[in-house]
């Protein structure tokens, strides 16, 4: 690592202080109370950091970005977790923001890491498709060539944020050749061009942060699409692998194994108590062996299959956690309520509303093991990396 330990810890220090005194209260407030959070907060988080030059993770200095090393990176993401600030919205920053950086034109730089940076641009991921289930290649959304302009059609689905974003990012297929991940070019378009249609999807969680998005005949200019024609499919790796790592969350399990604990601390010392306890015990000391693992790869050029073994880790570390909180919460834990304003706990009085989140966020969970590569297809690239 290219920092000493007391120029890290001087960081650590930074980091804690920007979020203790200059970070915006009312979005700290809101997630302590529980509440969802709207676009207008995430602006007002993205606005902070970005004012401290703390936006841009993963990005270049001289793109925007923080040029922060490895362990930086990995203090910074920590803290804002401990904090109990906003997470970063992942598709503009952390994935298609370093892929425009590393493979952008000087010109499609210019046009979009600003209006990252300004919270003027919020960016949807258009991977998955209906049918295709977790074989990407597969995907048949078409872009045609047409003089200057792709014409686009066909369909994504469970498309995060594509309610809030004004652009997305598209995995299309350019052309049909004899390899299925061959012929997959990434298309960036605006979501406000004629015959683009979102559709949410309800979630069963009470929350409404998937759409189905349908192309018909949408026309963008060529100079939209990101490198090479054919080449998308070796983008959309690059950025997977870093997409399977922004899953850690170490602080942010850290902080919640430490709630379940001071929970726990309440309950009468009985057998169930102390099942729980080594339920929790025993999560935590997989935390310690994910957190090892990744300290290790920090700085490396990391192969995908550790890549797959840490999304694998740290999305069913985070499944293991949410169970047990449903569990502790036992018979307190309420149907879901609407948490999209103030007071939202006043519907339910008599129920704590740590138990009530508790069952929201165990179905919000689920998704963890699916999306980004499901949990078969991570196993599949490691049984590929380990026989050769």
């Amino acid at each position: 690592m290219s920092n000493n330990l007391e120029q890290l810890d001087a960081f650590r220090d930074d980091v804690r202080q920007f979020f203790s005194s200059s970070y915006p209260k009312s979005v700290l407030d809101k997630i302590a109370s529980g509440q969802r959070l709207e676009k207008s907060d995430q602006i007002l988080s993205q606005q902070a950091l970005n004012a401290k030059g703390w936006l841009g993770v993963g990005w270049p200095k001289e793109d925007g970005g923080t040029g922060w090393s490895p362990a930086e990176r990995y203090i910074f993401d920590q803290e804002l977790d401990l904090a109990g600030a906003a997470p970063i919205i992942p598709m503009s920053v952390i994935y298609i923001g370093p892929i425009l950086c590393a493979f952008g034109t000087e010109q499609q730089k210019k046009h979009w890491l600003s209006g990252i940076l300004e919270s003027r641009d919020f960016w949807a991921q258009g991977y998955s498709e209906p049918e295709s289930g977790s074989d990407l290649a597969s995907l048949r959304l078409s872009a045609v060539r047409d003089g200057d302009d792709y014409v686009i059609n066909g369909t994504k689905i469970w498309t995060s944020g594509a309610h809030w974003a004004n652009w997305i990012f598209c995995l299309t297929r350019t052309s049909r050749e004899a390899r299925k991940q061959d012929g997959i070019s990434m298309i960036c378009v605006p979501m406000d061009v004629p015959g683009v249609t979102v559709h949410p999807i309800p979630l069963i969680d009470g929350s409404a942060e998937l759409n189905r998005v349908e192309f018909d005949n949408v026309r963008v200019p060529a100079n939209y699409r990101i490198g090479d024609e054919g080449r998308g499919w070796y983008y959309a790796n690059v950025l997977l692998k870093n997409e399977r790592l922004s899953y850690a969350h170490i602080g942010a399990k850290r902080r919640d194994i430490a709630r379940l604990k001071t929970r726990l601390s309440a309950w009468p010392q009985n057998a169930e108590r102390a099942a729980l306890t080594h339920r929790l015990a025993t999560i935590e000391a997989r935390l310690d062996v994910v957190e090892a693992a990744i300290l290790r790869v920090l700085g490396s050029d990391m192969e995908m299959a550790t890549a797959a073994f840490l999304k694998i880790a740290c999305t069913e570390c985070a499944q293991a956690i949410t169970a047990l909180a449903v569990d502790i919460a036992g018979p307190d834990r309420a149907a879901m309520l609407d948490r999209s304003k103030a007071g939202w706990a006043d519907a339910a009085p008599l129920v704590p509303p740590a138990s009530a989140i508790a069952p929201q966020s165990y179905f919000f969970e689920r998704a963890q093991t699916i999306y980004g590569g499901s949990t078969e297809v991570q196993k599949n690239i490691m049984w590929r990396a380990i026989s050769g």
